[in-house]
């Protein structure tokens, strides 16, 4: 079977912000059975890592400057492949494509991959033009299956979309790193820390309640410590830092690898994600995998995913918040029994799974 995967989401990240797509991607892609011959689009980037697998074939475009014309012929190559090479299904990583076609020009089947609704249900702040919106319905409308990454997430699209069931599937994710990672070099705060990992600026992903809640932690201890790794902090949030005294009680990391992340993860007290709203939430999969308890929003997907492996509070709650990571600091028991839950809880979830109901989709539609 040869099956086009458009890497619209290649273009958009690199390796510094790979995300959790391109790690589902390249997981997907890497693992597929080797009667497969995946073939990948791409604009040609440094520090990019891509799939590997025997068979694969990518078409790298490679950009010569700026401008109208050199833009015209980057959306012609990518069309030229679409339109004049044999595939038996197309699965884009994103709902748009590099040659800037609508999804219903492919001239086969289309499997598109759902990860969440935070366009439509938040659009107020982060699509307030609908332009996200727009596009993506779009490319729900064009596909002939669809692929949704939790049950939580399957329900919001028939809610906000329609879509009848059948035409659903539900494929979980899985961690990509683990403890046996976990041994090298990298620095880790010298202080007991709680650990964030990922992106902050989006505001459903509640930062700000974790910073009042840590701040409430931080007057009760004099040692304790928050480790973070994203981006750097934007002038509000150092202002919001500056304002609750925790300047001095912050460590920020720009860029972790991932056995420096796997480090992270298992030295920290406990790893929180005080997220409203997640499609999954692979960050959760991978705290537990290395050995550290999770600290999680008791909303949209992630339950399904952290089950009873973790602790769970209401994400507007400061002082529930702010309870749980008090109780961590005096509770190595608990620690030690959610440690050992959350290994049980990760090993339930695994790359191969994920490629092997891909797999039965594919199948299909290209019978």
């Amino acid at each position: 079977m040869r099956i086009l995967y458009d890497g619209k989401i290649y273009k958009i990240y690199n390796e510094h912000t790979p995300g959790g797509v391109i790690r589902y991607f390249t997981n997907l892609i890497s693992r597929i059975p080797l009667s497969f011959i995946p073939n990948l689009t791409t604009v040609q980037q440094q520090n990019i890592i891509y799939p590997v697998h025997s068979n694969l074939k990518i078409w790298k475009y490679k950009p010569f400057r700026p401008g109208r014309l050199y833009r015209k012929l980057e959306k012609h190559y990518f069309k030229t492949i679409a339109t004049f090479n044999s595939f038996d299904l197309a699965h884009p990583t994103y709902y748009s494509l590099l040659s800037e076609q609508e999804l219903n020009e492919y001239r086969y089947p289309v499997v598109l991959t759902v990860y969440d609704m935070v366009h439509e249900i938040f659009r107020d702040k982060i699509d307030p033009k609908g332009e996200h919106g727009e596009l993506k319905h779009k490319a729900i409308s064009s596909a002939d299956r669809i692929i949704c990454i939790s049950e939580n997430t399957k329900k919001d699209l028939m809610h906000w979309y329609s879509v009848p069931e059948e035409k659903i599937t539900v494929t979980y994710l899985a961690a990509g790193i683990d403890a046996s990672l976990s041994w090298g070099d990298g620095s880790v705060p010298s202080r007991p820390y709680y650990l964030y990992v990922g992106s902050r600026d989006a505001s459903y992903k509640n930062f700000d309640t974790l910073l009042l809640a840590f701040a409430n932690v931080a007057s009760i201890n004099p040692d304790v410590m928050l480790g973070v790794v994203g981006y750097p902090f934007w002038e509000t949030e150092s202002k919001r830092i500056a304002e609750l005294k925790l300047s001095d009680r912050i460590e920020l990391y720009t860029y972790a690898s991932d056995a420096h992340l796997a480090k992270l993860y298992r030295c920290s007290i406990a790893f929180v994600y005080p997220s409203l709203y997640e499609g999954f939430g692979i960050p959760t999969l991978e705290a537990m995998s290395c050995g550290t308890p999770v600290v999680a929003s008791n909303c949209a997907s992630i339950p399904e995913v952290v089950g009873d492996a973790g602790l769970m509070f209401n994400p507007n709650s400061v002082s529930d918040l702010t309870d749980i990571l008090l109780f961590l600091l005096d509770s190595p028991t608990e620690r030690d029994r959610l440690i050992t839950r959350g290994h049980q809880r990760a090993k339930t979830f695994s790359w191969d799974k994920t490629v092997d109901k891909t797999v039965e989709v594919y199948q299909s539609v290209s019978n």
